[in-house]
């Protein structure tokens, strides 16, 4: 847990509930021994981040992490998103509101540390931006035209203009057929789940009113674009590692971490 001048101290928050439609008990499947939200834990360790937390919605989440040497919250269970989960963890830790964030999903066991630095970076280098993410280009036109693998378009500032899970920007003079021989030039972009806040503006996000926009393409983070605040986007050069929401996907990494 080392820190450098270069990159500001920050907290890494991992948002962790055993309710999981597709994968009961996910936070701890096992993954070579270690439960899952343990190994996603351990990868943050790896950043230069101040302090790594689990936000534990049960309290056999808890039990997991210590066993692991992992920092664990209890949090409430009734929280309806995760960013309501944060929101509590930062009131928890007692973090300034101008302390930076940054949200690592409990199912990312491969999650590359080094993206979790620049994401943090960024937002403190951007004070017009109230979060920071990270997207990464499109190699297929199978990814491009899946649901779910969620696109954005940003500006020539790199600030988010929008996500969906259609495919963005669409290339009007590309399709053929119903469908793209190739991709349009720059590669479209693949979001990438990982986010820095303020501690401040994750306190205000939750109280937001819903976006109509953030129900019609079930993404949460079209809120913060609906209410006017801005989200500066880091481009990586490196793939994002696979998540874990099925069965299928838990046997895939696995297999890589065998």
């Amino acid at each position: 847990m080392h820190n450098s001048t270069s990159e500001p101290g920050f907290s890494v928050v991992i948002p962790a509930r055993m309710a999981s439609s597709r994968l009961p008990n996910k936070p701890l499947a096992d993954i070579g021994g270690l439960p899952m939200v343990v190994r996603v834990a351990q990868r943050a360790l790896q950043s230069h981040a101040r302090q790594v937390v689990v936000a534990a919605d049960d309290e056999r989440i808890v039990q997991a992490c210590d066993e692991h040497g992992i920092c664990a919250l209890l949090t409430r269970q009734d929280h309806p998103s995760g960013s309501d989960r944060l929101a509590e963890a930062c009131q928890l830790l007692g973090l300034a509101a101008d302390a930076v964030v940054v949200n690592v999903q409990g199912d990312e066991p491969l999650i590359y540390p080094p993206l979790i630095d620049e994401v943090a970076r960024l937002l403190a280098e951007r004070p017009e931006a109230s979060m920071s993410t990270a997207a990464h280009a499109i190699a297929t036109t199978r990814d491009f035209m899946n649901p779910n693998v969620v696109k954005l378009v940003m500006n020539a500032r790199q600030l988010a203009l929008y996500f969906s899970r259609a495919p963005i920007p669409w290339w009007r003079d590309g399709l053929l057929e119903g469908s793209f021989p190739n991709l349009p030039s720059p590669a479209p972009l693949r979001h990438i789940g990982i986010y820095a806040y303020r501690a401040g503006f994750l306190s205000l996000f939750p109280r937001l009113a819903p976006a109509p926009l953030e129900t019609t393409e079930s993404l949460e983070q079209l809120r913060a674009l609906w209410h006017g605040h801005q989200i500066a986007v880091h481009v990586t050069d490196h793939p994002p590692g696979p998540g874990v929401d099925t069965p299928e996907d838990l046997a895939r990494v696995r297999e890589l971490l065998a």
